[in-house]
């Protein structure tokens, strides 16, 4: 293959990521769109964490080599803190702005750098260190500036989704040996799984036009883009793949503004631009050893 081949294969491949990256920012304008806003606040998180992995595991069962499943004790830790996540990151997208809700559940990488170094003896390199600050002082931005406002109790249920993923992606370090779209599509479809009889208890009635979106938020906002990003990192290396997923959480709250024009506070834009920079600086300052992106929340 030439150096021009080469250099086309990469460029395609970069797409690919951004592709991927566009698909995943589109959670907020399926979750804020007026069909779901019908659905009661209290209940609307439970329903769309549970079809939403649903529709997406099963789309990803025909990509599932099952030639390489097998069960290990991790996945039971790895189970829990993924539907714990999901359900967290869905409610959270209905109880505050979409910035606030996508950027404190993207802090995981600062999470996961911390347990990283707590339980897998990881080094914490100084550009990391310097990360972890920044994103630490945009937390307290978003928090602290809705102290007492409508998306306080928002804003820490997408913390703590934040705080869920990053265990998502300490145990997906774990089982790194596994076949990764087996471990997603367990984690979704078993996520789904331990919402449905709460969420059926409820006993909402969707129309069909909400249990379209719902298939179209699992498939186009999460399955899909999953199988696109894993074709994808194949060829581009993991720090370009990092700064190319940077674009899912920035373009996530654009989207909401433009179709259905939600706004945010000022201490949540400078929240959030404290925690961009502080992703950067992570990716910019050192090579990460893994990219793992299993949901978007």
């Amino acid at each position: 293959m030439t150096d021009e081949d080469e250099q086309g294969k990469l460029f395609r491949a970069r797409m690919l990521v951004l592709l991927a990256s566009v698909l995943w920012s589109l959670s907020g304008v399926f979750i804020k769109s007026p069909p779901f806003q019908s659905i009661p606040e209290a209940d609307r998180g439970l329903i769309l964490a549970c079809y939403r992995a649903l529709f997406a595991g099963l789309f990803l069962l025909p990509f599932v080599k099952f030639k390489y499943v097998r069960w290990r004790p991790a996945l039971i830790p790895l189970l829990i803190v993924f539907a714990a996540m999901n359900i967290l990151f869905m409610t959270a997208m209905t109880k505050t702005s979409a910035a606030a809700a996508i950027f404190l559940q993207n802090t995981s990488v600062v999470w996961a750098m911390v347990f990283g170094f707590l339980f897998l003896k990881e080094r914490i390199e100084r550009g990391s260190i310097l990360a972890i600050l920044i994103v630490l002082a945009g937390i307290f931005c978003i928090v602290a500036g809705d102290w007492a406002g409508e998306n306080f109790s928002g804003n820490l249920i997408a913390l703590t989704s934040g705080v869920c993923y990053s265990l998502v992606v300490i145990f997906f370090r774990v089982l790194r040996d596994e076949h990764p779209a087996w471990l997603v599509a367990l984690c979704l479809l078993t996520s789904a799984a331990i919402v449905a009889p709460w969420m059926w208890r409820l006993g909402i009635s969707l129309t069909g036009q909400q249990f379209f979106l719902l298939a179209l938020l699992g498939v186009v906002q999460l399955g899909a883009p999953y199988v696109i990003f894993s074709h994808a990192v194949k060829t581009v290396n993991s720090q370009e793949a990092a700064l190319l997923v940077l674009a899912e959480p920035i373009l996530n709250p654009i989207w909401v503004w433009l179709f259905w024009g939600e706004t945010v506070s000022i201490a949540t834009l400078v929240g959030c631009s404290l925690i961009i920079l502080g992703l950067l600086a992570r990716f910019l300052f050192f090579r990460p050893k893994q990219i793992l992106k299993p949901e978007n929340a």
